[in-house]
């Protein structure tokens, strides 16, 4: 029977007779402050892996109608000798296997349910569904009944967990015949009273994160103090995390009577950097009675010898110490040219079938390892829309996005009909295929937009267009990523036929059109190319031997999308051959003084906002220490003489 047919069959019959997993006790409305919410589940064998499951938890008022409002992966959940695993509050006893917040499990008319897919199916505000349903309870503390969740989920069945009159001091329990009854709790218990009783073993470690050449205390609690003196190993390793990599006591005794154990691991600073790395702390086999309540503890090892490189993060910026690798003649076939002629000749240089080449979706996190690599910490990779940096060890292999990072494009793949174009399988920089302008599959993998990305915050951006009435940033980004954005969109509209780029905000499944013109080449502009983005656009060139030619030369968008069309395109002089070769300006970020050095002529400096508001201005000459009064913030600087312009992102802390 195919999972589809099973599933059919799951949803037309009592979920109590066919599913592996039910939802066998739950308190949502207990005393005080709600500390002590319960979600249990059992399983029909003993020992069941609860890795591809998810918890959903739904919304049955009149209000939100359907949606959910809380999502708790499962993954890495084993159900013990009885078939049960608990999930609670940080307060309730025994110990639940996996914690989620105090006061999260609402008092309804609400439901519970259990589906057999990945968490990021189910964010906020998403309606129930039977689809990959397996199990779930409609319940409440009163008689209103949650008339639009029984039919989005098929169930007509409401339990009232107030049905004694004792809805704070007893909860809803799952009975053999699969109906429910209400009494008093049975945390991590068969609810009839059979079954073994077991003594949980929690492992509790005195940080999560730990440097190299530093200590973790690892302790170990149980339930109810053992009857006979109780001996357990461990097993740290986990991947290149390696028995050479610490030291200290990996066996344990729990004395007849007590109920606690500890032991203090030393971690190894080797003076190599082999980039971070993770602990798993792993209980050992232990006797009949006696269960783990979260194996698999995992403490991040942090490598202290990192590198650091000599140009800034989109944060805190610098501008002129990574030059660009491109040939020298690169670029010299656009020169007097304007118009369509010009976007022709720039995408006959980046998309040439003679030089340039295609690699699979599957290189592309080798090349993100590089590409978007932290300056401040090279086993880090630099998210864009969030604006920090998160360790590389963290990308995504898993169901699950919430922690983790991942390659993401820029234009959406479903807006651009490059859905799956490519392979999944890296097969290294020496194998590659031709491709042309007409290669639009090639957009799945084209480095040039893909990012690393929280997975979250991508998922929140979706098929979204980019621009101030759409996709704008999480709330509290300073906007370091709007520049980068943009100059990445005018290259897939340049590099690939039937991809354009249009003013306004078109519905967000518009294939090969994106917006917001507008705003795309406002951010080219108040978010200039910097050293990070030259660093991964010389990278990229030595994969994919093409450029963004919008990183090289920010003003050519005016010349082929903007105010500029039609005007000829001459290439600016290069750093080094103007007067702004030695300008520096420091300290960023800074907080009410800027230096400038190196002018040698009378130069205009003028400050703007992100909003491109002037907030100040001022003529120099020589040294000069400019004394700011802004608000915090990033800000916009440009400095002006004899005809030439150099732009600066500074901030203000």
């Amino acid at each position: 029977m195919t999972k589809r047919l099973h599933l059919w069959v799951c949803l037309l019959l009592p979920f109590c007779f066919y599913s592996q997993v039910v939802i066998n006790e739950v308190d949502a409305d207990t005393p005080g402050l709600d500390v002590l919410e319960i979600i249990e589940l059992k399983s029909e064998t003993p020992y069941f892996a609860l890795d591809g499951y998810i918890l959903v938890l739904f919304n049955g008022g009149s209000g939100s109608g359907t949606l959910s409002y809380y999502t708790i992966d499962l993954n890495g959940l084993v159900t013990d000798g009885n078939g049960i695993v608990l999930l609670g509050n940080s307060q309730v006893n025994p110990s639940p296997s996996r914690l989620f917040p105090q006061n999260t499990v609402q008092n309804g008319p609400d439901a519970i349910a259990i589906y057999q897919d990945v968490i990021d199916t189910f964010p906020i505000d998403t309606p129930a569904t039977t689809t990959n349903l397996i199990d779930a309870l409609i319940y409440g503390n009163n008689a209103t009944q949650a008339t639009a969740l029984q039919n989005a989920l098929n169930i007509f069945v409401q339990t009232n967990e107030n049905a004694n009159g004792l809805a704070a001091s007893q909860s809803i329990q799952r009975k053999n015949d699969g109906t429910y009854e209400v009494k008093a709790p049975t945390p991590r218990a068969n609810n009839d009273g059979s079954g073994i009783v077991y003594n949980g073993i929690e492992v509790i470690t005195s940080t999560s994160l730990v440097n190299e050449g530093e200590s973790v205390t690892i302790s170990f609690e149980t339930d109810t103090p053992v009857a006979e003196t109780l001996n357990f190993t461990l097993n740290l390793n986990n991947g290149t995390f390696t028995t050479a990599d610490f030291t200290g006591n990996l066996s344990l005794t729990i004395p007849m009577g007590s109920s606690s154990a500890s032991t203090q691991i030393q971690v190894t600073n080797d003076g190599i950097n082999d980039g971070d790395e993770e602990m798993s702390i792993v209980v050992g086999s232990l006797p009949e009675g006696y269960i783990t309540l979260n194996n698999s503890v995992i403490v991040r090892v942090l490598d202290v010898n990192f590198q650091e490189s000599d140009w800034g993060t989109p944060m805190v910026p610098t501008f002129g110490n990574v030059n660009s690798t491109a040939p020298a003649g690169y670029y010299d076939s656009l020169e007097g040219l304007s118009g369509a002629a010009l976007k022709q000749a720039v995408q006959d240089i980046i998309a040439d079938p003679n030089v340039v080449r295609a690699h699979s979706y599957g290189d592309v996190v080798e090349i993100l390892f590089n590409a978007d690599q932290n300056p401040a910490n090279n086993n880090q990779v630099w998210l864009m829309y969030v604006e920090r940096p998160q360790t590389k060890i963290d990308y995504q292999t898993g169901a699950s996005i919430v922690g983790f990072w991942n390659r993401e494009h820029i234009w959406p793949q479903s807006r651009g009909g490059f859905s799956g174009g490519t392979s999944s399988f890296p097969d290294g920089i020496d194998i590659w295929l031709p491709t042309n302008a007409d290669d639009i599959l090639t957009g799945h993998s084209d480095a040039h937009h893909l990012r690393a990305e929280d997975g979250q915050e991508n998922s929140s951006r979706g098929n979204r267009d980019y621009g101030l009435s759409d996709y704008n940033g999480p709330n509290g980004n300073v906007g370091s990523w709007k520049g980068d954005v943009a100059r990445s969109l005018f290259y897939m509209a340049v590099r690939y036929n039937g991809l354009n780029l249009v003013n306004g905000n078109p519905p967000d499944n518009t294939m090969g059109q994106m917006g917001d013109l507008a705003s795309l080449l406002t951010w080219n502009e108040t978010d200039p190319s910097d050293d990070f983005e030259m660093n991964r656009n010389n990278y990229i060139y030595t994969w994919q031997m093409n450029r963004n030619p919008f990183i090289d030369y920010p003003e050519l968008a005016n010349y082929i999308f903007g105010s500029n069309f039609g005007d000829q395109w001459f290439a600016p002089l290069s750093l080094e051959d103007n007067n702004f070769s030695d300008v520096k300006v420091y300290p960023i970020p800074a907080k009410d003084e800027i230096n400038i050095s190196g002018i040698e002529n009378d130069a205009n400096v003028t400050i703007f906002s992100l909003e491109g508001v002037q907030v100040y201005q001022s003529k120099i000459n020589g040294f000069t220490q400019l004394n700011l009064n802004l608000a915090s913030g990033m800000y916009l600087m440009n400095i002006e003489t004899d005809n030439q312009k150099l732009t600066k992102k500074i901030i203000i802390k």
